[in-house]
């Protein structure tokens, strides 16, 4: 996409979600936004066969509301986390090391992942990816120049699959070319690229993203009606958790570390911008990756609000389960706001708890070891929430702010950090504007902070 020129330009960015289709429409002038005109909601309409319809019925809100005259001159841009997101699988030779590194990237460029194997794949392996029949797989697997017999192994276990999916190679980069040629002999698209862990203790993430969002672009025509979707809008569909990373990473520049929640209808998604303690790293066995994202499928608030409820114990739950009819996409009776707060807080302290690394303590023949695992949380200052139900249930932030306001001395969480909220819900439509070279960085990361609200709604 070119860059823009000094003239002022409509830009509208879609969101097709798997509850709601938004529709976010910005004027930009010489490389910067000049204003946030106004947003459109429509239920997503993947159940009737064709999102478009749900597109259509977000523009025509956001024109009302925005007060918008004409659409012919508007650059459209777009995201989609609809009918389940980017489906993956991954497979790995460590456990600990390739197989991590892999999903690390994959969640990192907004994929679901169904499944992740380690070492060399079985037939019931190869059974289940076929029942989760995913959209994109990711096979990796040894250093560079370093093991490579299981991996081509694996190649040739996966070339036996009925169903054709792309396939993403980022292994050994010693067997690229065997792997490909072994894969596309049985009519396998293969994405090949570098190694996700190409040295001990590196990882390699970002080109492999990059290589994900570019296969989800070419193959998201599948899902209903999203092949016309493609026709409206300018440049690649992204996927949206890919999209919210780059709004919290572009944050990361003006904030420094930072923590993002991301709830919505189906998932509830963690997203954390930081190295972490440099003292920590030391007795970190396992390294993470800078930009982590956790993508929790059971704690949606709205398709997966069951499952979220049966984290409760006792009269709790039972209240909640006898009051599920009041939980809607939109809550705006005080009933359905009730509900659906308990719902959406649960979640997100679940889904910190499976986010956030811990201290541990391992015995040894030479005694006890103090190891870190997982994700340190402990140098980020700011922790925003996005998502529908943390921008506009009340008392979000401050329910944020109690999260880390309880001392441990395992979890490596920040201390006291300041929460803002996404206050006009923007942060994956700035996301997707950072993709293009529309708008100067700095000012977009500047314009996403001024929409923050630290007071909450």
């Amino acid at each position: 996409m070119e860059k823009s020129n000094n003239s002022e330009k409509l830009i509208i960015v879609i969101e097709i979600g798997s509850t709601l289709t938004k529709a976010t429409s910005f004027t930009i002038s010489e490389g910067k936004i000049k204003a946030f005109l106004g947003k459109g909601y429509a239920l997503t309409t993947v159940k009737i066969g064709d999102v478009a319809e749900g597109l259509k019925n977000a523009l025509e809100d956001l024109v009302c509301k925005a007060k918008i005259v004409s659409l012919d001159k508007a650059v459209l841009l777009g995201n989609s986390s609809a009918a389940g997101g980017l489906r993956m699988t991954v497979h790995g030779l460590v456990p600990e090391m390739t197989a991590k590194a892999a999903k690390e990237a994959a969640l990192g460029a907004g994929a679901v992942v169904k499944m992740v194997t380690s070492g060399m794949l079985r037939e019931e392996d190869l059974k289940k990816i076929e029942e989760v029949s995913p959209k994109l797989m990711l096979l990796a697997g040894g250093v560079d120049y370093g093991e490579s017999e299981v991996i081509v192994k694996n190649a040739h276990l996966i070339s036996r699959l009925k169903i054709k999916v792309p396939i993403i190679y980022a292994g050994n980069i010693a067997v690229k070319g065997e792997v490909s040629q072994i894969l596309e002999a049985r009519g396998f698209k293969v994405y090949p690229t570098e190694n996700v862990y190409p040295r001990l203790d590196e990882l390699n993430i970002e080109p492999v993203k990059k290589i994900i969002q570019k296969a989800f672009e070419e193959h998201i025509t599948e899902g209903p009606g999203m092949y016309s979707i493609k026709d409206w809008i300018s440049g690649v569909l992204l996927p949206t958790p890919g999209a919210v990373m780059n709004a919290f990473q572009l944050l990361s520049n003006v904030l420094g570390d930072v923590i993002g929640f991301d709830v919505g209808g189906a998932t509830t998604d963690v997203h954390s911008v930081t190295d972490g303690d440099v003292e920590l790293k030391k007795i970190t066995p396992y390294h993470e990756p800078k930009s982590k994202r956790t993508v929790e499928g059971d704690l949606g608030v709205y398709l997966s609000a069951n499952q979220v409820i049966d984290l409760f114990e006792g009269a709790e739950k039972e209240d909640l389960l006898a009051r599920t009819s009041y939980i809607t996409p939109l809550s705006h009776e005080q009933e359905e706001i009730a509900i659906t707060s308990k719902i959406t807080q649960k979640a997100v302290e679940t889904a910190l708890l499976r986010h956030v690394g811990e201290i541990r303590y391992v015995m040894s023949p030479t005694g006890r070891g103090t190891y870190v695992w997982g994700k340190d949380l402990t140098r980020v200052k700011w922790v925003i929430g996005t998502g529908g139900a943390l921008v506009f249930l009340p008392g979000m932030r401050q329910f944020l702010q109690s999260l880390f306001n309880r001392p441990s001395s395992r979890l490596l969480l920040p201390n006291n950090p300041e929460v803002l909220i996404d206050n006009n819900y923007l942060l994956s439509s700035i996301g997707t504007l950072a993709r293009y070279q529309l708008i100067d960085q700095e000012s977009l990361a500047n314009f996403a902070l001024s929409n923050l609200n630290k007071q909450g709604l």
